[in-house]
Order: C-alpha cells, then sequence, then structure tokens
C-alpha cells in the first residue's frame, strides 16, 4: 500500500502542474479576455468599466470583420485540404520504401523548421513583380503571359498565401500521414496483394479508411493554424494590398496594437476562439459519434 500511495504521490507531482499550467495560461486567460471585451478598454491605460455588448455590436457592424472572416474562411477551405492531400500523397510515396528515406523526410521536414518570418521574407523575395524569383523564371522560359503582380493582385494573394503556406506545412502534414501508414500491419497489406487487389485498390479500400486518426489530427492542427494565422501573412503582405489579406488575426492586431482598442482586440480574440470551437466540437462529434454507433 505504501509503495502505491508513493506511485500516487508521484503522478500527482507530475500532472497537477501541467493541469494548474493549463488552467491558469489557458481558461485563467481566456477568461480574462472574455471580460476585457466587455470593456471600453482603449490606450495603455486600463479600464474595466463595462459597457456590456457593445464591442461584439460595433465588431459585428464592422465591414472589416466580415472582410476578415471571409478571407479566413477561404484559407481554412484552399489551405486544409490542399496540405492534407500534398502530406499523403508523400507519405504513400515514401511507404514504397524508396532508398533515402530519411534524407527525404529531412528534406520535406526542412521548410517546417524554419520560422515563418523567414519564409514569408523568402516567399516575399519569390512573389515580387519585378525582381521576384517566378517572374524571373517565367521570363526565362519564354511564358512572359503567365507574370503576375502575385501578393500585390487583390485577387491573387490569398491564393499566393495558401500556396506558400502548404509548401511550409507540407513536411510536418506528411509525417503525421506516414505515422498512420506505419501503424497498418503488414499482414492486411499482403491478404489484398494475394486477393489480386492493384496499389490503388489496397489503399483506397485498405489503407486509407484506417487513417480516421491521423485525418482528425491534421484538420484540427491545420484549421486551427488557418484561423489565427498572423506572423507569416502579416510578414508577407502586411495584410494588402488593401485589406484583402486581412484575416481574423491580423485585423486583431492592427485594432489592439495599431490603435490601441484592447476591448476591441478583446472582442476579436473571443470571436477566433468561438469560430474554432464552432468547428472542431460539430467535427469531432460527427467523427466519433459515428464510431460509437
Amino acid at each position: 500500500m505504501k509503495t502505491i500511495d508513493r506511485e500516487k504521490a508521484i503522478v500527482g507531482l507530475l500532472v497537477v502542474p501541467a493541469v494548474a499550467s493549463m488552467l491558469f495560461f489557458f481558461y485563467g486567460f481566456s477568461g480574462w479576455n472574455l471580460f476585457l471585451s466587455f470593456t471600453d478598454w482603449q490606450g495603455f491605460v486600463p479600464s474595466n468599466r463595462l459597457v456590456g455588448f457593445d464591442n461584439y455590436l460595433t465588431l459585428f457592424r464592422d465591414p472589416l470583420f466580415w472582410t476578415s472572416l471571409k478571407n479566413n474562411f477561404l484559407l481554412i477551405a484552399l489551405f486544409v485540404p490542399g496540405v492534407m492531400l500534398v502530406g499523403l500523397l508523400l507519405a504513400i510515396l515514401l511507404d514504397q520504401r524508396v532508398k533515402g528515406e530519411g534524407a527525404f523526410r529531412t528534406i520535406y521536414l526542412l521548410p517546417f523548421s524554419l520560422s515563418f518570418v523567414v519564409t514569408a521574407t523568402l516567399w516575399a523575395w519569390m512573389y515580387s513583380p519585378k525582381m521576384g524569383t517566378i517572374n524571373v523564371l517565367l521570363d526565362k522560359l519564354g511564358l512572359d503571359f503567365l507574370k503576375s503582380g502575385w501578393i500585390t493582385d487583390p485577387n491573387l494573394v490569398m491564393y499566393c498565401i495558401t500556396a506558400a503556406l502548404i509548401w511550409q506545412f507540407a513536411g510536418y502534414s506528411t509525417v503525421i500521414f506516414l505515422a498512420g501508414l506505419r501503424s497498418i500491419p503488414e499482414s492486411q497489406i499482403k491478404a489484398a496483394q494475394v486477393d489480386g487487389a492493384s496499389v490503388y485498390t489496397i489503399y483506397r479500400r485498405v489503407v486509407i479508411p484506417q487513417l480516421k486518426a491521423p485525418f482528425v489530427t491534421s484538420f484540427i492542427i491545420f484549421m486551427c493554424f488557418a484561423l489565427k494565422a498572423f506572423d507569416f501573412i502579416w510578414v508577407l503582405t502586411r495584410g494588402g494590398p488593401g485589406y484583402s489579406s486581412h484575416i481574423l488575426g491580423v485585423t486583431m492586431y492592427k485594432e489592439t496594437f495599431g490603435l490601441e482598442k484592447f476591448a476591441y482586440g478583446a472582442t476579436y480574440a473571443t470571436v477566433i476562439l468561438l469560430v474554432s470551437l464552432l468547428i472542431v466540437v460539430p467535427f469531432l462529434y460527427k467523427v466519433y459519434a459515428k464510431e460509437e454507433k
């Protein structure tokens, strides 16, 4: 009994700090942010005077909020399926036991190991309309008709951002799906091969249906990133041209630290959290409710 009590005490000492940190840093700060969204704090002098839902009413009447929300959903719709598809395809290729697999994994993961500020700067140089790598390369290949303003074009900027983010996160997505592929028993693959199934049929009917956990994990991770992305877009476009690449995180930063509307910025942060929950919770419920049935 003494040994069991000692083990419980050790587990408690390891778990309590983690739980306390989560309660303080996530729930505590989220609650404080929610409280601030109901105040009139502007400038660097704190104000706890409650104004009710005034900030939320102002937010929902602000055209910039709806523009940012629309851009955010566009980024989610393009980035999340795109990076999951690229990661799955790369993982399937690596799953063929190619030579130098470790080197390929390193190459794929290298962009993700770089700072978002560094990669955004690199892509800004590449997208430059005059001296950018992409336009220069197109000019050398005689494809001048494909040259564009890229991130200076309001109609293309979100697609350019999405392509750059997929490039950076593709390696991380590959590792998630490769781990899922390697967890599938070899006996199932061999049994399908004995039955004469082609490689395409094996992956479509045997392998991919068993990748629910990697799909759920990658969806949540990439969706949350796309919803709160800030540093990459800020360095790459500053939210421009105009408001064409403003997402909720960029607008929140400008309102909070650019205009010193701290209560209004807290309102944006609360909305970002609520939108995350509105997407993730129904998704998880739908996935795991089906499993229980």
